[in-house]
């Protein structure tokens, strides 16, 4: 797992590669920490390199959106596809989020 975050006119861009599983889920959600702290701010996470999912990486999104919705900020998801859609669609995440 390995995500990318860079900060673009005032927005933040975050990019999701690999495997989100239980084993790299505790990094997972200490590396959103600082999306976490601008969630004030446009986020977009780009999810198309990601493979895999686990449900505590799903609970860092959904902190992540809380906190947006709370700050007054926007969380969208791209190129959301394969087995994470499958996941999204099965746990019903796919209605939480705004997914591009």
């Amino acid at each position: 797992m390995n995500i990318n975050i860079k900060e673009r006119n005032g927005s933040y861009l975050g990019t999701l590669t690999g495997w989100i599983d239980t084993a790299v889920a505790t990094q997972f959600l200490e590396d959103l920490k600082p999306l976490m702290s601008r969630a004030d701010k446009s986020i977009e996470l780009d999810c198309g390199g990601l493979d895999y999912i686990c449900s505590l990486g799903l609970r860092g999104l959904l902190q992540l959106k809380k906190e947006s919705v709370a700050k007054g900020g926007s969380l969208v998801l791209t190129h959301v596809e394969g087995e994470v859609l499958k996941i999204f669609t099965m746990t019903g995440f796919i209605k939480l989020f705004d997914i591009r």
